[in-house]
């Protein structure tokens, strides 16, 4: 407790580091302010009540299905029709879009290899195309809000001016979408630039944490209601849930380490020396999850298909059950999916054969296995090893919630609270964000050192 204390005092100590993360505090307060605002045409004190109305009725504030999935990312502004109701996630979209275009397009093959110029041309692509991905996004928002979120009997109560209206409702309410999704883009990347971590996925984490307390409170108020016994099984659950977050943090920074020998070649008369000195020897790093949340969120995108396929045959129970995150066909085929995408995405962000290149050029070689090749057959061989349990784990945590769902947990908002995107971006954006934050220490002490060996350097001429 004293090392932790201290630690605080040495963060608050350096001007620089409290700078930061009080602008990033700061950043994050416009951001969750911004996401109580409605839109001007919808009457927020009806959608409140109905929201309540329903929640009553055994529900959930968020929403139901993957509609209250989108909901748990943006804090709730999803369902409270926000003028933030978009959040971050056309900026992940388009990220997304960006990157896998990367691999076909010679063009952008190229701005990823020019540097930071290259990067910048990147970045403002993807600013671009965030605003055409909410100009999809936005329409079909406020759809969901006019058919799904509020009852048809209703709508009156609802919207202060027509919701058929374009000139009134639709047009407004699009750029004002819009809008918010680029403002929430701007937020994260001033995060990033001047504040700690990085701050689009900040951002995320802080949009999921905000639905914590509601849904804990509901799940304790539902558990408690049924008699003494609601207690112990509150207290199962949170000793549950924290087993299941060093799980997911120990899944995040489990690598298996491919031990490299650098090398040198010492200069003889009349040649060079075929010996071979022994060098330094370090370890390549492989990710047991290399890939991170990214099949989730690919697997995700690709599971609305067949729910929307529900809207062409509304009687068919089995494609009913793709509209709810918590069925066991949703899950079956989610599961699936991930486990493709894990590799897929695997394969195409580790480049073995520019490891293995890299490797030769710079004198290093893994032991007893030749250069070249090799080298680079078996770091896949490896990577595939790995990536096989690292996928099945990766999609155990991401249909975990629809497991402890109904046998654990009562209520639909904490049980995603127990695995999924939800929680391995939380882990994730912490323990970035405390890496970035022992690096600032880390770098202060050394200023430190070396000043002083400076000083008494100087003091001894």
């Amino acid at each position: 407790m004293k090392e932790f204390i201290q630690t605080i005092k040495n963060i608050w100590s350096l001007k620089e580091l409290r700078d930061k993360i009080l602008l990033t505090l700061g950043l994050i307060l416009v951001y969750r302010f911004a996401s109580y605002i409605s839109l001007p045409a919808i009457n927020m004190a009806e959608v409140g009540s109905l929201l309540d109305k329903y929640q009553s009725q055994g529900g959930s504030k968020q929403g139901a299905g993957l509609l209250g999935l989108l909901s748990s990312f943006t804090g709730g502004a999803f369902s409270r029709a926000s003028v933030m109701a978009l959040g971050i996630m056309p900026y992940i979209s388009a990220s997304i879009i960006v990157q896998l275009m990367g691999m076909a397009i010679p063009y952008l093959q190229k701005l990823q290899k020019d540097g930071e110029s290259g990067r910048n041309t990147l970045n403002q692509i993807t600013r671009w195309l965030t605003i055409g991905v909410c100009l999809v996004q936005a329409p079909s928002y406020l759809t969901s809000i006019t058919k799904v979120f509020l009852p048809t009997t209703q709508f009156a109560s609802a919207y202060l001016v027509d919701p058929n209206s374009i000139i009134l409702f639709w047009l407004p309410s699009v750029i004002i979408l819009v809008a918010g999704s680029v403002f929430a883009m701007w937020l994260g990347e001033k995060i990033t630039d001047k504040g700690i971590g990085n701050g689009i996925s900040i951002l995320i984490m802080v949009g999921i944490l905000a639905n914590l307390p509601s849904a804990f409170i509901q799940e304790f108020t539902t558990k408690t209601s049924t008699g003494g016994s609601g207690a112990i099984m509150i207290l199962i659950e949170v000793i549950f849930w924290l087993v299941v977050i060093m799980l997911a943090i120990i899944l995040s920074v489990a690598v298996r380490k491919i031990p490299i020998q650098y090398v040198s070649r010492a200069q003889a008369r009349g040649g060079v020396n075929r010996n071979l000195m022994e060098g330094a020897r370090q370890w390549i790093p492989l990710k047991v999850n290399a890939a991170g949340v990214m099949p989730i969120i690919f697997a995700q995108a690709l599971m609305f298909v067949p729910g929307l396929l529900t809207g062409i045959d509304s009687t068919n129970t089995f494609l009913a059950g793709f509209k709810n995150v918590f069925s066991w066909q949703y899950n079956i085929l989610f599961a699936l999916l991930i486990i493709i995408f894990t590799f897929f995405y695997t394969a195409i962000t580790i480049p073995v054969n520019q490891m293995a290149d890299d490797l030769k050029r710079n004198g290093g070689l893994v032991p007893k296995v030749r250069p070249g090749k090799e080298t680079s057959d078996y770091l896949d061989s490896i990577l595939s090893k790995i990536t096989l349990p690292g996928s099945i784990f990766l999609a155990i945590f991401a249909i975990l919630p629809a497991i402890v769902h109904g046998t654990l947990v009562s209520t639909d908002g904490f049980a995603l609270f127990f695995g999924g995107t939800s929680l391995l971006i939380m882990v994730g954006v912490v323990l970035d964000t405390v890496q970035q934050i022992n690096t600032y220490l880390l770098n202060h002490h050394y200023d430190g050192l070396m000043q002083s060996k400076l000083s008494r350097t100087s003091n001894n001429i």
